[in-house]
């Protein structure tokens, strides 16, 4: 089971280089990995449909499972769970998953560029399906189910240059976030109640869970949302007919054999234990039956062969909502065996419109004629698929409607309200529907209408594979349902017997559910014969309520009320931000300290040493000389004093690590700032003296003091031992370090850590993206392309500032590179920009600085260093040689690309967070390996190193992307500017770059 759902995401994960290797043949390969999970799935179903199947694992018949701990204080756990349930949706997922990706080496162009990304995506989603129906946890189940939400809004989106695919995407997006972050709330606070979130535990306890009323109703009610949404009910029905917009296979696959049976599925997976609870059965029947009604009568109207499947579709997913979450044995069996009968019909005659649309250029049964004398096998496949649909024996649709129908009479029979028979007559008249929207669909795709044939090409048999082989299991089950009862009656044994027999079978005998298909089809066959005046008809039915409007309106005014807040608050103004921001800063805290009377302390320590005392005098001179400066590099450079100051307080407070970090720290930051002020103007902006002065003097202090009370009665409102006195102990014995505060940062705490190197990526991306138009700079020109003559103007690896063709000379001149230079790139520089003394001290310098950045990230665990504090170190290697050689000095020191440092630092953080979870134990778990080694002698190693590794590597992309950007970047800009600039801008670039402290960075 665990396998299967690796194997799909690992494929998904390498589909693109498939692709790029076999073209569209690459789908052959990797249907193969749903293919073989099917078989695997069908050897071993046995293990999933053993009688009396126990909810709880570890009891006799209880299904397999495996579970991980995840995050045990939070009763969080990676839980997955193979039963009956899951086992009848796995079949649909594996299987109808492998043939619609073998459907696709025929449906896609060769040459199409995305086809790689699309077979990765759709793959994927088979995998995040798999894992929604398996896992035995609701959180994970959630994770999943966003998961195909995610997946499904892009592959709906992949024509998106069409404005139609774009909004179906979001469309579809916003619905089903909608209701899964809903069900997100009931799930936990069913969780909460029942102190667990196990679904098999939870269904265990249902009936005590029950009594608890209103909250336990509350959460049915917001996790059956989310079924509703997901499954295309009303009033969210409008997303689905719009999502047709996405290429056929994601159409046969999504929204007829996958996603929608989300819902459905969650509905079965609750029914057992909650379909008594209060907010069940109204929301399940009323929504059902009406959306089973609306679809079926809306799919009567429309002239596009894939909308009318797609309101057909919407009408179906009512109909087996009402029957799933009917409860009772009856239920349970008749919805199961629809669910089967509907994954195979539907997904064959969507795979059916591809094929046309394929190979006639229209869906549009106005435009196609004769295609049953051009494609007869094809005409044959839809047919006997739409004849299912229709409820025409003997087909599995059929026998599945036949047991709905048993179901619904024995339900009326014992409801003695005009309810139960109200449901019967609803779902008799949306069967009619449903027939009579079957035959418009055969016949508007098939049928001669007295019109010449529409001109189609030759269906190759390798095309109709897939659907031919599901109209075989639609032919199949229906002669022969005892395979498909066999493995659905475990699931069933789950509801109280109610005294009615129930089994899936072609022949029950002359009961009232055979009169009630034959009613169902002669209405239907008269809904199709007047077919016309039934148009006209509903064209004279004024649309009431419009849901898709509705949702448009919505849109629309959440539109117009974020553009008129937007033009309120977002005015440009970084004084006015930073006043709200500050503001709201002030008052929140301190409202909390006055309302809630916190304290403060009852006793002041100011300093432990004079040297304090002289740090803090030097922080506030920096912090009032950069407030008094009047150019930006002045100001930059005082507000570095006072980082450095931190620095030095930290030192003499005993906290080395700390005194490390923030030295690095704020040096990679300064020269960041001055490099980004070579785009600014040298000096300040001048204000009106004295406007606005006072209020920002104010507030200003007003922030600092805050944060000061802040501080204090944090300190004074301790009332427990502080959890950080276990440090010490936790640090070595747990985590096999004397460093405490490395430790804590890559095992102890080491999801924080995961999440702020998560937030230096991001980072980096951003100010890549704002910096470089094309690319991310990672392929800058190197050394050795810069050879004598072969510069031209535009492009000098020098900045010429008022010395013209001379300079330009003298660089030619020097740009032949030789590797006994101090620095590779050096000569590449002009004359009067070097300095040996600089580029000597550079080539001294740097190797050691790499290999202390090193020791620092080796010998972290034990002693001041870490990852974090040795990616700073050699990024500050790195800095040091672009500030000696330039650019093209930069392109040799750092060969490998900023975007690679940061994934692969990821990537090594997440692989050390998840194989101790391979492995059987928890995720980011520490393992000790002693082991002796020649010189070395004994070591110590501590696997908690390799995610500190991950930490260094994206420390070092992130400097390596912030130099690329605000250093390499904007020097070709400005070089390429003063290349085509006169003499005399040329000159007073000069002088503002010199102002603005270029001259001390170079």
């Amino acid at each position: 089971m665990l396998i299967v759902l690796i194997a799909l995401f690992a494929v998904a994960f390498v589909a693109p280089l498939i692709f790029r290797r076999l073209g569209r043949s690459a789908f052959y390969v990797i249907a193969a990995v749903p293919a073989a999970a099917f078989i695997w799935l069908i050897i071993t179903f046995d293990q999933y449909t053993g009688e009396g199947q126990n909810l709880l694992e570890g009891q006799p018949n209880a299904p397999p499972s495996i579970i991980f701990q995840w995050i045990p204080s939070l009763s969080l756990e990676l839980a997955f769970r193979m039963d009956t349930l899951a086992a009848v949706l796995s079949l649909l997922i594996l299987g109808i998953g492998a043939l619609v990706l073998f459907y696709c080496a025929r449906y896609f162009k060769q040459n199409d560029p995305n086809l790689g990304p699309f077979g990765a995506q759709l793959l994927a989603f088979a995998g995040a399906m798999f894992g929604l129906v398996t896992a035995d946890d609701m959180i994970l189940l959630f994770i999943f189910w966003e998961l195909t939400t995610v997946l499904s809004y892009l592959l709906i989106g992949y024509s998106r240059h069409r404005l139609a695919a774009r909004r179906a995407a979001l469309q579809a997006l916003i619905v089903t976030t909608l209701g899964g972050l809903t069900m997100l709330v009931g799930m936990i606070m069913l969780g909460q109640t029942a102190g667990t979130y196990r679904i098999s535990d939870i269904m265990a306890q249902s009936e005590s869970l029950l009594s608890n009323g209103l909250v336990i109703d509350v959460a049915i009610g917001l996790i059956l949302v989310g079924a509703i949404t997901k499954s295309a009910l009303i009033p969210f029905h409008f997303w689905l007919p719009g999502a047709m917009a996405a290429p056929t296979p994601v159409s046969a696959y999504l929204h007829a054999a996958a996603m929608v049976k989300a819902g459905i599925y969650l509905v079965a997976r609750f029914a057992p234990g909650f379909s008594d609870a209060a907010s069940w059965l109204p929301m399940i029947m009323i929504l059902g039956l009406a959306t089973m009604l609306i679809g079926g009568w809306r799919a009567l109207r429309q002239h596009d062969l894939k909308l009318i499947l797609a309101y057909g579709t919407v009408s179906q997913l009512g109909f087996l909502t009402m029957v799933v979450g009917l409860g009772g044995p009856g239920g349970a069996l008749a919805g199961l065996g629809m669910l089967v009968a509907h994954g195979l019909f539907k997904a064959t005659l969507f795979l059916v419109v591809g094929i046309i649309d394929h190979q006639a250029g229209t869906r549009d049964i106005r435009k196609l004629a004769g295609i049953r004398k051009t494609a007869p096998a094809l005409a044959v496949i839809a047919t006997i698929a739409a004849a299912s649909m229709a409820g025409i024996p003997p087909l599995l649709g059929f026998v599945a409607k036949e047991s709905i129908f048993e179901t619904f009479v024995h339900q009326a029979e014992i409801d003695p309200t005009p309810i139960g028979t109200l449901l019967l007559v609803g779902i008799v008249a949306g069967s009619a529907l449903t027939f009579a929207y079957s035959a418009r669909f055969v016949w508007g795709g098939f049928a001669c209408k007295g019109k010449e044939a529409t001109p189609f090409k030759r269906v190759e048999k390798s095309f109709l594979f897939a659907p031919a082989l599901l109209t075989v299991f639609t032919v199949g089950l229906g002669l022969w349902p005892a395979p498909l009862d066999a493995i659905i009656q475990p699931y069933v044994t789950l509801f109280e017997a109610d005294g009615e027999e129930s089994y899936l079978a072609l022949w029950h005998g002359f009961t009232p559910a055979l009169a009630l298909s034959a009613v169902t089809i002669a209405v239907g066959v008269l809904l199709f014969w007047f077919r016309a005046k039934v148009e006209r008809a509903q064209s004279r039915v004024p649309a009431l309520v419009d849901a898709e409007r509705g949702y448009k309106y919505t849109i629309g005014t959440l539109d117009d009320v974020a553009v008129w807040i937007t033009g309120r608050t977002q005015r440009g103004s970084l004084a006015f931000y930073l006043f709200v921001i500050l503001t709201m800063a002030i008052l929140t805290p301190l409202t909390a300290i006055v309302f809630y009377d916190a304290p403060l302390p009852d006793r002041w320590h100011y300093a432990d040493s004079p040297a304090q005392v002289a740090a803090g005098v030097v922080i506030i001179l920096g912090i009032l000389a950069a407030v008094r400066a009047t150019k930006r590099f002045m100001a930059v450079l005082m507000v570095g004093v006072t980082g450095y100051g931190m620095a030095l307080i930290f030192a003499l407070q005993g906290a080395p690590d700390l005194a490390l970090t923030q030295m690095l720290v704020e040096t990679i930051v300064l020269v960041a700032f001055v490099l980004a002020l070579r785009s600014l103007p040298a000096r300040l902006w001048q204000r009106e003296p004295g406007r606005y002065r006072l209020l920002r003097a104010a507030l200003g202090i007003s922030f600092g003091l805050t944060m000061v009370a802040i501080a204090m009665s944090s300190m004074a409102s301790r009332v427990a031992t502080p959890v950080s006195l276990q440090y010490p102990q936790l640090a070595y014995e747990g985590g096999g370090g004397e460093n405490i505060v490395n430790v804590t940062l890559v095992d102890i705490r080491a999801w924080d850590t995961y999440g702020e190197i998560s937030v230096l990526a991001i980072a980096a991306t951003g100010i890549a993206s704002l910096i470089f138009i094309r690319g991310r700079g990672d392929s800058r020109q190197r050394a050795e392309s810069v050879k004598s003559g072969s510069v031209d103007r535009g492009q000098e690896p020098i900045a010429e500032f008022g010395r013209g063709a001379a300079a330009l000379e003298l660089a030619k001149k020097f740009s032949s590179v030789s590797r006994d230079a101090w620095l590779v790139a050096g000569r590449t520089l002009a004359p009067e920009r070097r300095s040996i003394i600089f580029e000597v001290v550079t080539r001294l310098l740097f190797h050691s600085i790499i290999i202390f950045s090193i020791y620092l990230l080796l010998a972290g665990h034990n002693l001041p260093g870490g990852g974090f504090a040795g990616g700073l170190m050699a990024g500050l290697a790195l800095t040091v040689r672009y500030l000696a050689g330039g650019r093209f000095e930069l392109a040799e020191a750092s060969p490998v690309s900023a975007g690679v440092l940061l994934g692969a630092g990821m990537a090594t953080t997440s692989l050390s967070a998840l194989i101790p979870l391979l492995m059987g134990g928890q995720i980011l778990q520490t393992a000790i390996i002693e082991f002796s080694m020649p010189v070395f002698g004994d070591v110590k190693f501590v696997t908690s190193t390799v995610f500190d590794i991950g930490v260094y590597l994206v420390v070092v992309g992130l400097v390596l992307d912030v130099l690329r950007s605000l250093g390499s970047e904007i020097d070709e800009r400005s070089e390429g500017l003063s290349a085509s600039t006169d003499p005399d801008e040329m000159q007073s670039q000069q002088q503002d770059h010199t102002e603005s402290g270029e001259g001390v960075v170079r």
